[in-house]
């Protein structure tokens, strides 16, 4: 039923089977049917408060993905002066003089990729980025160009049952120190099954363009199945711990508030130790669980800054929701299956609340499959600093406010501002603290620069 109604939401967005085929292959989003609703463009209604739009045009429908041809050319780096140093920490809280939200752009950065689902810069390395391929290809970025050899190829351990699972090569994480040892970790779907897998990986030397053929080690292996509600983010936060996101799989019941089940959670994990529970995770169940009461957390993030823990959590029915929690304030339900956003589910039910509400909702009408993105901290752009940036993949829209440590304030639609040519599917961070944008459905890379 759920791989019905998809194809005929596809359907109507993408106008025919070939185009539905190459735009509904995302690893995380779209989850269900988004009816009358067009690939692009901004929807009628608003979330109560409406964020303020920023520019005049709405944007139009995303174009077909790169074909087979173009899809094995890397597309030149984007021109312009060398980026500035990373700002120092007295630099990185937003300038309280700026009024509003600057003049911003998209610059692609990078294209001809196959069905990218993330973008991540090494720490302390601006000359590169890493883009994961949902097959399982690690690409490199080195000094603006796509290098032709993979830093990594696991496509023979990635595993999706149907081209339009949401499985694949979901995540990836780099150690705080990975200039010195070379520790990262991916965030997959695993063959023959589609457990979901979090394995430690290796550099193969120092300053290499390549990683180790073998895994280091596994740290989690879950059954899941890979279908739907994968989730797929790793991230370090400045408590050292890795944090790593795994929907809930799509079953009814929701296995979210079963505590001994890893599925609809944030794991948080030390990587010396994965076998010992970091002081802090809940104390009863499966150690490794830090929140829980999660649908599909596809992408979280941390401000890294203060340290606050952005989720995205893609909805059911009627609400998607970003929720941002305080650093080492863990141990959280977020309510799902009883809620969805702040609302009982399913929809029209009572309930008694349960669990903390997110910090910003989107009805339908705005949003259909949330893609949680990132507070921007970088040199660039000094008069964005502090505001979190975040967009909907089924839609097209990105969506921005300021986290004033209780509540989200000054929200401000960027759409306009960015004029998106494709659907985001991720957002990521370079070493300088800069964000980029992933387009899943037409293979390229944006970086959010000055307009």
């Amino acid at each position: 039923m759920r791989a019905c109604h998809r194809t005929a939401w596809c359907l109507l967005l993408a106008g025919s089977v070939a185009a539905c085929d190459r735009r509904v292959q995302v690893a995380g989003p779209p989850e269900e049917p988004r009816e009358g609703v067009a690939a692009g463009q901004a929807a009628a209604g608003n979330a109560s408060p409406p964020p303020a739009q920023v520019g005049a045009a709405a944007p139009g429908p995303a174009p077909a993905a790169a074909d087979g041809a173009a899809a094995a050319q890397a597309a030149p780096a984007a021109q312009g002066a060398p980026a500035p140093p990373p700002a120092n920490a007295a630099e990185l809280a937003r300038p309280a003089k700026c009024g509003g939200v600057p003049p911003l752009k998209l610059t692609l950065v990078a294209s001809g990729l196959e069905q990218p689902t993330y973008v991540a810069g090494p720490p302390g390395d601006p000359a590169r980025l890493v883009v994961l391929e949902k097959a399982g290809i690690v690409r490199l970025i080195k000094d603006g160009a796509v290098q032709p050899a993979p830093f990594l190829d696991v496509r023979s351990r990635v595993f999706f049952p149907v081209p339009n699972a949401e499985g694949g090569l979901l995540g990836l994480a780099f150690h705080p120190d990975y200039a010195k040892n070379g520790r990262f970790w991916l965030h997959y779907s695993s063959a023959p099954r589609g457990n979901v897998v979090i394995e430690e990986w290796k550099r193969a030397a120092q300053g290499a363009d390549t990683a180790h053929p073998e895994p280091v080690r596994s740290l989690v292996d879950v059954k899941h199945g890979a279908w739907n509600h994968v989730g797929g983010m790793l991230a370090f936060g400045k408590d050292g711990y890795l944090y790593a996101a795994i929907g809930d799989s799509a079953r009814s019941p929701s296995p979210a508030a079963d505590l001994t089940s890893k599925l609809g959670k944030i794991l948080r994990i030390d990587v010396d130790q994965p076998t010992k529970s970091p002081a802090g995770n809940m104390t009863s169940g499966d150690p490794m669980v830090w929140d829980y009461g999660l649908r599909n957390p596809w992408r979280f993030s941390f401000d890294r800054l203060t340290g606050d823990l952005y989720i995205g959590d893609v909805g059911q029915k009627s609400w998607e929701e970003i929720l941002v929690e305080r650093p080492g304030q863990g141990r959280n339900d977020y309510g799902w299956e009883a809620m969805e956003g702040a609302h009982c589910y399913p929809p029209g039910a009572t309930c008694k609340p349960r669990g903390l509400p997110p910090a910003v909702e989107h009805p339908r009408s705005e949003a259909g499959s949330i893609i949680g993105g990132y507070v921007y901290r970088g040199a660039k752009i000094p008069c964005l600093r502090g505001r979190y940036v975040y967009a909907d993949y089924v839609t097209g829209r990105f969506f921005s406010f300021v986290w004033d440590g209780k509540a989200a304030t000054d929200r401000v639609e960027l759409t306009s501002a960015l004029s998106p040519n494709g659907l985001p599917s991720s957002f990521g961070e370079d070493a300088a603290g800069e964000i980029y944008v992933v387009m899943f459905n037409t293979g390229r890379i944006y970086r959010i620069d000055p307009g």
